[in-house]
């Protein structure tokens, strides 16, 4: 993989990349992201032209399809100082895929490569990148949660424990070890439409550990993962207890100014 050189990302605009299922389903989990960035006195804006990163047709293998997809995310977020996004999966698209994706053509190429090196996900970008570990936020009540580390992020980016810091720190926030977090869910995008029948197995067995965790919800950094297991959930009856980080972390934050 080709890793682009990091630079700090401290004292620079943020442009949010919100992602197209976080729009499309979750828009309030792109409102939790500019919550949480304001609390910490971090400028956000929007680049209206965004659409897609492409990485679904790059997964698919339509390349040249995915490669016009990502050049109008090159122009949407062109003036972009710093890049922050609530997904491992479409961040890891532009780290890993946009240099290797626009590789053979020069006028873009460098500009790819420039957005990949200014590209975090959202819990990377407060822990790794800002160095900021406590957010001074509360729960309104005692909750018990379990971190998914969804795979693009885990595998990929190498978060870690960026989300679980952050939610650790959070009062009345109880966070409990489970040996199952980084136990792909079956998602996968495509996986999951292409091969249905693992991927149900394989969500199967991540919802069985579920409650045998005896946390009240799962929090993960990817609405993928979020999606996948909570309509698997819901299939068998049972609540939908899957949480992304930036929306229990907005609800610490609270009314704070």
């Amino acid at each position: 993989m080709i890793q682009a050189k990091r630079e700090s990302p401290k004292g620079k605009r943020v442009s949010l990349f919100v992602t197209c299922m976080v729009d499309m389903l979750y828009p309030h989990t792109g409102f939790a992201v500019v919550k949480v960035l304001a609390h910490l006195g971090i400028a956000v804006d929007f680049p209206q032209a965004q659409t897609c990163c492409g990485q679904p047709g790059f997964n698919a293998g339509y390349r040249r399809e995915a490669r016009q997809v990502a050049q109008q995310f090159i122009e949407a977020f062109r003036d972009a100082e710093v890049i922050v996004t609530p997904s491992g999966s479409c961040a890891a698209m532009v780290r890993h895929e946009y240099p290797r994706l626009f590789a053979a053509e020069p006028s873009l190429l460098a500009e790819a490569e420039r957005l990949a090196s200014i590209t975090w996900e959202f819990t990377e970008f407060i822990v790794d990148g800002l160095g900021i570990t406590h957010l001074g936020a509360r729960l309104p009540q005692p909750q018990t949660f379990v971190c998914h580390h969804a795979c693009h992020g885990l595998r990929l980016l190498g978060l870690g424990k960026a989300a679980e810091t952050l939610l650790a720190n959070v009062e009345n926030a109880n966070v409990l070890a489970w040996e199952n977090g980084e136990i792909c869910c079956g998602f996968g995008g495509l996986f999951s439409v292409k091969m249905a029948d693992v991927s149900g197995a394989m969500l199967q067995k991540k919802l069985e550990q579920i409650p045998q965790s005896g946390a009240e919800s799962v929090v993960t950094g990817d609405v993928s993962c979020l999606t996948h297991m909570n309509g698997g959930l819901e299939k068998q009856g049972k609540r939908p207890s899957v949480r992304h980080i930036a929306d229990v972390l907005a609800e610490g934050i609270g009314e704070q100014p």
